[in-house]
């Protein structure tokens, strides 16, 4: 096959990669859980043959090793696991996902992973918008995934792919099924569609046409969680910015700066919460978050060393995950907390692992995005736009995994180990970016 085809062929299977795990509820609520299951089989499959075909230069010695000794804990907590059969089925997929990672990681350049990431939440947001348009205008009734039998005629809101209210002004859960869902892959697009423009990589008036449609499909999703991350990735890029414009000797200020920001948006947020959450719409316990979180704790607190097993998704048909966060008829399969959820499954332990792996690949992201490539005795190359991505995206991870554990599953999962293989490795390698 011609180099170029077979790039092609690359290209557009990470772009499948992409689309599958930001928007696995599309797969599901259209296939059901057999379907998607397929989908995910095939995906894993192919990126280990393009993994094989490729033979991209793996360089084990800079592997982020954090991330080896998380999913190396995971893997072994198969021998005191509370309940083997859910863990071997969440480790298996822990491992698939970071498969297909790791495909996208190894076998891109910098600026297909841009091209193919941007491809694929085009394509979501649009389809998305599309979808509650055409719901809303012909069949103007909230609509069930297909392929699913609830059992009962009070199915609660957050069952149905969508409740037609685009009209209303939402908020609307797009093909992904979920505001939230929905709002996190938008800012995602912002990010990477400001980075583009940035970049120059697309024309100005495509590229602010694909941003002007993200900003739309994250105000129409009215997400607080998101709205807090999006106010995270904005602070954390004028603190980026801000360093740019010094050299490495002279940013003390700007950590000082950004240290206290932290200190004082924390107690701020936490002397105001009663304050922000009227104003975002929320109930005083965060949306049954709190009832989640001490029951999650007190699980947590009985094996709090090494944990009860990661099981990834929680399994609801086993103890102690059975009925362990139900609310207005809704089931949970997570704490709505990444850093409860790990505590919960690899105890004190993997708590301890998975911190170093975060923000290990924090530090890495923040010094790609503030220091000048260097290629030469001279400090002289000029930034590249795209060297601020991984540091937005991660921070956008970082603080949706308060309220959310996504980053321990599917796309923040898949998100969290590019960044932290793709950042390692270009600290040996120096490749160039856009």
């Amino acid at each position: 096959m011609p180099a170029v085809q077979s790039r092609f062929v690359v290209r557009t299977f990470a772009t499948l990669v992409f689309f599958s795990v930001l928007a696995g509820q599309f797969w599901r609520s259209l296939f059901g859980w057999w379907g998607y299951g397929a989908i995910a089989l095939v995906i894993v499959v192919s990126s280990v043959v393009a993994l094989v075909k490729l033979n991209p230069d793996w360089m084990w010695s800079r592997f982020p090793k954090s991330l080896i000794a998380f999913l190396g804990l995971a893997t072994l907590s198969l021998a005191w696991s509370f309940y083997l059969g859910a863990s071997l089925i969440g480790v298996t997929l822990q491992w698939a996902t970071t498969l297909a990672a790791l495909f996208l990681a190894l076998c891109l350049s910098w600026a297909e992973l841009l091209r193919t990431l941007a491809a694929a939440l085009r394509w979501i947001l649009a389809l998305s918008l599309a979808f509650e348009l055409i719901v809303a205008v012909f069949v103007r009734q909230a609509v069930l995934p297909f392929w699913v039998d609830y059992g009962t005629r009070n199915v609660p809101e957050s069952y149905y792919w969508t409740r037609s209210i685009l009209l209303q002004g939402g908020p609307i859960e797009g093909i992904v099924a979920n505001r939230n869902l929905l709002g996190f892959v938008a800012l995602i697009a912002v990010i990477v569609f400001a980075v583009q423009l940035a970049a120059g990589t697309v024309s100005r008036n495509w590229g602010l046409a694909w941003l002007g449609l993200g900003v739309l499909m994250l105000l129409l999703t009215r997400s607080a969680t998101v709205t807090l991350a999006a106010a995270a990735v904005a602070a954390a890029l004028l603190f980026a910015l801000w360093a740019r414009r010094r050299l490495p000797e002279g940013r003390r200020p700007v950590y000082l700066v950004a240290a206290a920001s932290v200190v004082v948006g924390g107690v701020g947020l936490v002397a105001l919460t009663p304050q922000l959450l009227a104003l975002l719409g929320k109930s005083a316990d965060l949306t049954g978050r709190l009832d989640i979180w001490r029951s999650v704790a007190g699980l947590a607190a009985e094996r709090p060393v090494f944990g009860w097993g990661w099981v990834s998704y929680w399994a609801p048909w086993v103890e102690p995950f059975e009925g362990l966060a139900v609310r207005r008829g809704v089931v949970y399969l997570q704490a709505h907390n990444a850093w409860l959820d790990v505590w919960l499954q690899l105890g004190v332990l993997g708590l301890i692992i998975f911190a170093a792996a975060v923000f290990s690949t924090l530090w890495r992201c923040w010094f790609l995005a503030v220091d000048r490539p260097r290629r030469a005795l001279a400090d002289t190359e000029p930034y590249a736009a795209s060297a601020l991505l991984p540091l937005l995206l991660l921070v956008a991870l970082i603080a949706q995994s308060l309220a959310e554990s996504r980053i321990l599953i599917e796309s923040g999962w898949l998100l969290l180990v590019v960044l932290a293989v793709i950042t390692k490795r270009q600290q040996a390698t120096n490749q160039r970016m856009p």
